[in-house]
């Protein structure tokens, strides 16, 4: 017989199954809804949203993961470089909506949708406002080139997507954040999936049993709400207020 697929309803409780009853690719439960309570429940546990528009709720908690560890960043040369020339200004959390809207845009040369509905974005905003998830901002002059969001619990940031107009200006955007996690005294990021990409980070894949390890450890850490700022000007010339 197949594995069963655990469904979840949005009129009865909030809780997950168990995440060792995902499938080979990760996938957990389908179903259920996108409120506060679900999504920062799904979090605590090692657990995300992933779908297309058109398709239910699907939830996720792949092994391996792909994590970061935020004290061992690695910045390339040519990355510092662009940082010391001081073209973009960077900000946190003042314009989340827009910073997600331009996450959930077709990637140039892909033929599929997005993954990022209409109905993640009202979620994920709504998450916003409450403190708890947050946009980096790239800005060229007054217009928005690159960032990206994630959600934040205790000393735990996943790192939902990003995005860029110009070359670097999403990367700008993380290689400005870890530092400030590092200063808060944050232990972990969540990438979900390894990539390339972010593997010359310093992203490294480990077991899922690991990363739930960390994640509790991660999460007796108080939670830090937002509106968040920077606190001081690493890249002189370059970070806003």
């Amino acid at each position: 017989m197949g594995r069963r697929l655990h469904v979840l309803s949005p009129d009865t409780g909030l809780d997950f199954p168990p995440v060792a009853a995902a499938s080979p690719e990760g996938l957990l439960a389908v179903g259920g809804d996108l409120r506060p309570e679900r999504l920062l429940l799904a979090y605590r546990h090692g657990i995300f949203p992933w779908y297309s528009d058109g398709q239910p709720i699907l939830w996720w908690s792949p092994d391996p993961r792909a994590v970061l560890f935020p004290e061992k960043l690695k910045v390339s040369h040519s990355l510092h470089k662009t940082l010391r020339a001081g073209k973009f200004t960077v900000t946190l959390d003042t314009h989340f909506r827009g910073v997600m809207t331009a996450c959930a845009q077709p990637r140039p040369k892909s033929t599929g949708g997005t993954w990022i509905t209409p109905a993640m974005i009202e979620a994920y905003v709504r998450l916003h406002e409450l403190g708890h998830a947050h946009s980096v901002e790239v800005w060229r002059e007054k217009t928005l080139v690159g960032g990206l969001y994630g959600v934040a619990l205790g000393g735990a940031f996943f790192g939902e997507s990003m995005f860029a107009y110009e070359t670097d200006a999403s990367k700008v955007a993380f290689a400005c954040l870890v530092p400030q996690l590092v200063r808060w005294g944050y232990t972990l990021i969540d990438c979900q999936q390894y990539t390339t990409h972010l593997a010359r980070f310093g992203a490294e894949e480990i077991r899922r049993d690991q990363f739930l390890q960390l994640l509790t450890q991660a999460l007796t850490r108080p939670d830090r709400r937002g509106p968040w700022r920077f606190d001081d000007q690493d890249f002189p010339g370059m970070i806003g207020s």
